[in-house]
């Protein structure tokens, strides 16, 4: 059941955060600090509560200091967002909080609840979902028996068992809408162990509700979400029930399809964020209906591919250097070149072997075009092509429908917004029910 209600102190952050962190990110780095006392003015917990506030904190990375007698609480919030890991933000002097024993209860509250709505706290919980997508996406990556749309029943193919066996019920006709028959957790392990059928959208569907089941851990995961809410099959079918992703619980969305700004929140604000690339042109220029759109899951930035995204502005800049790389294909065609991966993507010597002259210039072209950090540096995981960088789709369009450059969106999401705070909730809750911190894996132990 949704916990959002018990902690009603907790939850007056201003929902302005992505200014908030762009304004955290290009703070000085001296490191300056900030009084927790200028915090908006909450009402004072109890010690159960303050004391599993500080052990939120602590998990995210929190580095809380209570050795001084006096003094004023002093938030060194720093920027955690622009740093690689959580490892380097504490090695910069990041996320520190000093709590002087001599404050009172309600001071100790303020402070402590200061540090939570900090932007930079969200930061930390970040780099904590980056982890848990990558767990996700690799699970779903090492099952073979988790496959494209082929010849099959519906929407969504579960085999000659059907959706009961692996642990789903339908309730939309034709396939196009299942939700979990008995156990979130055990639902989602007919996607990492079981024998599946779906195109990319509902892969990127399901690589979202895993990453949450890797953040929660499967007991808290079970409890925490009803059945609809972890609906899947097509974007409209899902607008009609509780889904968490796009539906009726999906709560605030943040929309930023070119990415202006998220170039400017660090990194790691790109971790387990949902996207597309998708055909520019009409649709009367595919050639394969099935390629029109390759639905992502974004697993990693690297810091050279953030740096160029965040120098660019986001993804307008390489939606015209997509553009310029279908233009040279084309030009490439019309001297009898039809294959592209095995010139561009990790070329071997002998597949250049025997080109002309001229054509060796328009892909000598195409390679510093490609040569970009965000192209190698930019992975995501797109159902069932694996974990690749982005290139490797721009590539691979170029095979699949030459007519037709492609562009780079994000989707709307609620990662930072509702699903952030509902994760914090739940710790905090089970914090006080007297369980240990939820999030880590539970089924780690299981084999996988």
């Amino acid at each position: 059941m949704p916990l959002r209600w018990l902690f009603p102190t907790v939850l007056t952050a201003a929902l302005a955060w992505p200014a908030a962190l762009a304004s955290a990110s290009n703070a000085s780095t001296s490191n300056a600090t900030a009084t927790a006392t200028a915090a908006a003015t909450a009402t004072p917990a109890n010690d159960d509560c303050d004391g599993c506030m500080q052990a939120l904190l602590q998990r995210l990375g929190w580095r809380i200091d209570s050795q001084a007698e006096r003094g004023q609480a002093m938030i060194q919030a720093g920027q955690p967002c622009q740093r690689d890991d959580l490892a380097q933000a504490q090695a910069a002097g990041d996320l520190r909080l000093s709590l002087p024993r001599g404050l009172t209860p309600a001071q100790r509250t303020r402070a402590l609840q200061a540090a939570l709505e900090d932007p930079a706290t969200r930061c930390a919980y970040m780099f904590a979902l980056a982890a848990a997508t990558a767990r996700a996406t690799a699970a779903l990556d090492a099952n073979p028996g988790y496959r494209f749309t082929a010849l099959q029943l519906g929407w969504i193919g579960f085999g000659w068992g059907g959706a009961r066996a692996q642990g789903w019920q339908g309730f939309r006709s034709l396939g196009r809408g299942y939700q979990p028959a008995a156990g979130n957790a055990r639902a989602l392990d007919a996607f990492y162990h079981g024998r599946v059928r779906s195109e990319c959208g509902v892969g990127r569907q399901i690589a979202q509700l895993a990453t949450q089941r890797e953040l929660y851990g499967d007991a808290a995961f079970d409890d925490e979400f009803s059945a609809g809410e972890l609906s899947i099959g097509t974007f409209l079918t899902l607008h009609d029930t509780d889904s968490i992703l796009l539906g009726a619980h999906a709560g605030e969305f943040f929309g930023d399809g070119k990415a202006v700004k998220s170039s400017r929140m660090g990194r790691h604000a790109f971790a387990g964020v949902p996207g597309f690339l998708v055909h520019a042109f009409d649709r009367i220029t595919l050639d394969d209906v099935n390629n029109q759109a390759q639905n992502f899951v974004i697993v990693d930035v690297s810091p050279a591919a953030y740096a160029s995204l965040h120098q660019h502005g986001g993804f307008a800049y390489f939606d015209q250097q997509n553009a310029r790389i279908w233009t040279l294909a084309r030009q490439l065609r019309d001297t009898g070149i039809r294959d592209f991966m095995p010139l561009l993507q990790s070329p071997a010597a002998d597949a250049r072997a025997g080109l002309e002259s001229d054509q060796q210039q328009i892909l000598a072209r195409m390679d510093a075009l490609l040569a970009d950090p965000f192209y190698r540096g930019f992975r995501i995981y797109v159902h069932h092509r694996g974990v690749q960088p982005i290139a490797y789709h721009v590539v691979r369009m170029l095979d699949r429908n030459p007519r037709t450059p492609y562009t780079v969106s994000l989707a709307r999401h609620n990662l930072h917004t509702t699903l952030y705070r509902r994760w914090r909730d739940r710790q905090l809750h089970d914090c006080r029910s007297g369980h240990a911190l939820a999030g880590e894996p539970s089924h780690a132990d299981a084999g996988r």
